[in-house]
């Protein structure tokens, strides 16, 4: 069977070129998704600071969840100082270092620079070594790195979200390092005097680390040990996320790819067995079994799949790097972040391309098993005239399913699964329109021949032409129709999300004027501005949170974002637009919800929602008061403090500030050099022009995803026309010219469009209303005009010359020869 698949395949090569190019796409995009995830499961960094200790223990900085994949804090989770005890008295254990680092502003002679303080017992970890002076003592001593300009005995600041205080350099080192303070003073700079970011272990000569790392993990609870270049996760608070990030990208990303994959391939082959009744009706008329046409079919598309899948990872290499830069440029993953190329995610990729291609071979030979061998020669010249029962069951059954997923769900739920469902819903609803196509091209093709589309004869030719081929120009049409609604939804979903959370930070912000530091900001600051006359003051600290709550019965596990408040004189400076409780009530124990995120837990009034704050602290709230600007300013809004104590700086993101006259308030802060004033218009303005990396990143994914499906409408398109040489042939023959052709083929181009662009439109409806409601409460979502009407232009340019070119190249050779050319 191979052998003759092959023939077949060199046989009717044009029709498989473009399932040939779809798979390589694929398999290319496929490529780069896999790489991310074995990047994100085996990639990461060497380690630098703690490059001379075997040995790192931390606290655990991510939350076990059950049958996924762990949770990663959104803070660094802090080791209690009184670790260090325990874990040097493991046996084995030479000693170990308790390390801070704090990022502050360093002012010295020469100017001011960014430097990270340490506690001078860590020095021999950076190979810092004193070349003058002596280690620092007391409260204020400091020992700084020669390069950093400071002699011994000079007075230097130090700037740590926006409080400046003088220190007295008692040392320098000559390499390594940059600016050393006492053990003690470090911890209190760091706002967790406590606690210390990691240990660094050095082990007793002669010992081997993986064994002392074994005991350290059975000698001493609730620690995290790492070895290897897993030490690299406790310097970096964000490598354990930019891990889990590129996993769940990668993963959600190549699964809907895979699915977009499957439905263009069927698309294709579907067509290309339409185009090749004749020679299925000879062969079951010559006794081939439908298990014979089957395994044809299948090898066929197995074969050219496995070319075009092993020929497409060599771009998705080329693209997994690419997307490497992008996400660095956009900061969601440290700059040194090593991504892994490894063997298995071009295996995988190409297995699954032959998988998908496999099936939808199968699925397209259903047509041409379904009938006799007798049936089958009376039926090869022309499509039958109606469709199957079961296939127009599964269709109006996905269209079904999809708008109740994309309507009924978000009204029914809401919450996380509401949107879940509403973006699931437009594959649904997609792969019914494709099954119902030739339904809907018959009904477009009605609707314009009430218009009069029928007047002219080369509308009356491609009415006529479109109703006898409404299988074959069903199919060319669905990914048409894909594109449509996936760039629709996936582009408005975005618009609508951020006109909400830009509407609702702009009506929300009601402060006169907003504190900001490059830092962050300490309470020090915030206490001075309370001090100005007449001044509302809201200090305000940004993190997420693990929420964990039931979901259709089972417990979830899921981050939101979250805001820590100061509920004193709050509605000066922030409306929230409490629908429910009162937030003046909001204290250690408590927390307000979001509509949004009320309604994904369950919670009313009084309810009690568990959680873990950002360093992983686990915190039991009772629920006081229910808001609707979760988009801008975050699902869940606790206490100032709490969210604080739980940051890995301990500062607050800004302050809000109103009632105060600017004057007074800028006198009153000038002791606090970083710290800038920013009106209320400015900073909003800044808030909603900025843009997040993940947005910046799932929109050029998405491009991704729709330029793959551009392609291969070109190819179905073309593919489909580019058949069509013996039918333009024989209306040359009988009188038409070449013009008249052209003329008719633009109006099947006219139909195919509008059913296009109808059907695209009305798949994406449902989720999009379904996302609206589930997110803002209305049910009509934002949909700028400017970009469906550029998505409109991108169909009608795509369909235009898809169709239009191949005609012109058609009708170039003679008719008489064209007529014998073989299908």
């Amino acid at each position: 069977m191979p052998w003759l698949a092959w023939q077949t395949i060199r046989a009717h090569r044009t029709g498989f070129v473009a399932a040939f190019v779809a798979v390589l796409c694929g398999s290319a995009l496929i490529t780069a998704c896999g790489l991310l995830v074995e990047s994100g499961v085996r990639g990461g960094m060497e380690p630098e600071r703690y490059a001379s200790a075997p040995i790192v223990v931390t606290s655990p900085q991510a939350l076990p969840v059950v049958e996924d994949i762990d949770l990663q804090f959104a803070e660094h989770s802090r080791l209690p100082e009184s670790k260090l005890a325990d874990i040097a008295s493991v046996d084995g254990v030479r000693t170990a270092i308790g390390d801070v680092t704090v990022r502050g502003g360093l002012r010295t002679p020469d100017g001011t620079t960014g430097a990270d303080v340490h506690g001078w017992s860590s020095a021999p970890l950076d190979g810092a070594e004193l070349t003058d002076g002596r280690p620092p003592h007391g409260d204020r001593d400091v020992v700084l790195a020669e390069g950093l300009g400071a002699q011994v005995g000079e007075t230097v600041e130090i700037e740590i979200g926006g409080v400046t205080t003088e220190y007295h350099v008692v040392g320098l080192t000559g390499s390594g390092g940059e600016a050393f303070v006492t053990d003690a003073g470090v911890r209190a700079l760091s706002g967790h005097p406590d606690a210390v970011d990691a240990a660094a272990v050095l082990p007793e000569p002669g010992t081997d680390p993986g064994d002392l790392a074994s005991r350290i993990e059975g000698a001493v609870p609730q620690v995290h040990v790492s070895t290897g270049d897993d030490r690299a996760e406790a310097e970096v608070v964000d490598l354990g996320g930019a891990r889990s990030y590129l996993v769940q990208i990668g993963t959600a990303f190549g699964g809907t790819l895979m699915l977009i994959v499957l439905i263009v391939v069927a698309s294709t082959l579907g067509l290309s067995v339409q185009q090749r009744r004749r020679e299925f009706a000879l062969l079951r008329a010559i006794a081939a079994t439908p298990r014979q046409v089957y395994r044809l079919i299948g090898a066929e598309a197995v074969l050219v799949a496995a070319v075009a899948a092993a020929l497409g990872t060599l771009p998705g290499i080329g693209l997994s790097r690419w997307l490497r830069h992008v996400l660095v440029d956009l900061g969601l993953v440290p700059a040194d972040f090593d991504f892994v190329m490894g063997p298995l995610p071009v295996v995988a990729a190409v297995a699954s391309c032959v998988v998908a291609a496999w099936l939808a071979g199968i699925i397209a030979a259903r047509r041409a098993n379904r009938i006799s061998p007798v049936e089958a020669l009376r039926t090869a010249a022309a499509e039958p005239a109606r469709l199957g029962r079961i296939r127009l069951v599964i269709g109006w059954l996905a269209i079904a399913a999809g708008a109740t997923l994309g309507l009924v769900v978000p009204l029914a739920v809401g919450g996380p699964t509401a949107l879940g469902g509403a973006a699931g819903s437009v594959l649904l609803l997609v792969i019914g329109v494709a099954l119902v196509g030739p339904l809907l091209l018959t009904a477009t093709v009605r609707g314009l021949a009430r218009l009069g589309f029928r007047r002219s004869t080369a509308g009356w030719l491609a009415d006529a032409n479109a109703r006898a081929h409404a299988r074959r120009l069903g199919t060319a049409t669905t990914p048409l129709v894909m594109g449509i609604a996936l760039a629709a939804v996936q582009l408005f979903g975005m618009t609508t999300t951020a006109n909400a959370a830009d509407g609702q930070l702009d009506d929300g912000l009601i402060a006169d004027n907003v504190l900001v530091a490059p830092d962050g900001i300490a309470p020090e600051v915030v206490d001075a501005a309370r001090e100005v006359r007449g001044a509302s003051v809201t200090p305000v600290a940004q993190t997420q949170v693990l929420v964990t709550y039931d979901e259709l019965g089972d417990p979830v596990t899921e981050p939101f974002p979250a805001q820590g408040v100061s509920p004193t004189r709050l509605d000066a400076n922030q409306d929230l637009d409490v629908r429910s409780g009162d937030l003046s009530r909001l204290a250690d124990g408590t927390v307000a919800l979001s509509r949004y995120a009320a309604d994904a837990f369950g919670a009313s009034i009084g309810s009690h929602v568990e959680m873990h704050l950002g360093d992983g602290t686990p915190y039991d709230a009772r629920v006081v008061a229910i808001y609707d600007r979760g988009l801008g300013f975050g699902d869940v809004t606790l206490p100032d403090d709490v969210v604080r104590s739980a940051t890995t700086s301990g500062l607050n993101d800004y302050v809000l500030v109103s009632g105060a006259d600017h004057d007074e308030l800028a006198a009153a802060l000038e002791p606090y050099d970083d710290v800038a004033i920013t009106e209320r218009d400015a900073f909003a303005t800044a808030q909603i022009d900025g843009q997040s990396g993940d947005e910046t990143l799932g929109l050029v994914l998405n491009l991704a995803l729709l330029a793959f499906i551009g392609i291969a409408v070109v190819n179905l398109l073309v593919l489909a026309t580019a058949a069509r040489v013996r039918e333009f042939a024989l209306l040359r023959l009988v009188g038409a010219r070449p013009n008249q052709v052209r003329a008719m083929m633009r109006r099947e181009t006219v139909i195919i469009i509008v059913a296009a662009v109808v059907a695209g439109t009305l798949a994406a409806l449902p989720p999009l209303i379904g996302f609206s409601v589930a997110l803002t409460g209305s049910v009509v979502p934002s949909t700028p005009s400017a970009i469906y009407l550029t998505i409109v232009a991108i169909a009608v340019a795509l369909g235009w010359c898809s169709i239009g070119l191949p005609t012109r190249f058609a009708l170039r050779d003679d008719p008489k020869a064209a007529l014998g050319v073989g299908e």
